[in-house]
């Protein structure tokens, strides 16, 4: 089943809406291939269990977790997604401890679509940012 372009959009937009955005891993679950493959920066399982576990961790840190996509770009099956994520840091994130302070970090992923689903995902995040907005690194140039 060979989906268009646009129907490969429309899946990575709604996991975006469902699983970062909201938190609901089923929804989000329900869009992945069985044999999904993740590929991030971040100490994690693999596959189905990694995404769920950067999803949750990433919801518990930052409260009212939202992320935009800003941009997406398409070709194949493959779609590319710059993203904006806000929320408050109320919950440890990779050891911090909660600071109180909002968040807005940027990232982009790419993603592999197969017969509907999502069966691989690529994800870079400004992690640097999001370090020196918490009070972890000092400001660029500092």
């Amino acid at each position: 089943m060979v989906m268009s372009i646009e129907e490969n959009k429309s899946i990575v937009r709604r996991f975006f809406e469902v699983g970062p955005s909201r938190g609901d891993l089923q929804a989000a679950n329900e869009l992945l291939a069985p044999g999904f493959a993740l590929h991030v920066p971040l100490p994690c399982s693999p596959g189905v269990q990694g995404i769920d576990e950067v999803i949750s961790a990433c919801r518990a840190a930052f409260e009212n977790l939202n992320v935009t996509v800003e941009d997406m770009v398409a070709e194949g099956d493959r779609v590319a997604a710059r993203f904006t994520a806000r929320g408050m840091h109320k919950g440890p994130f990779m050891g911090l401890p909660p600071t109180g302070k909002p968040i807005v970090m940027t990232g982009m992923e790419i993603f592999r679509l197969e017969n509907g689903k999502i069966a691989e995902l690529w994800g870079e995040a400004n992690l640097i940012g999001l370090m020196q907005q918490l009070g972890i690194l000092p400001p660029m140039g500092q």
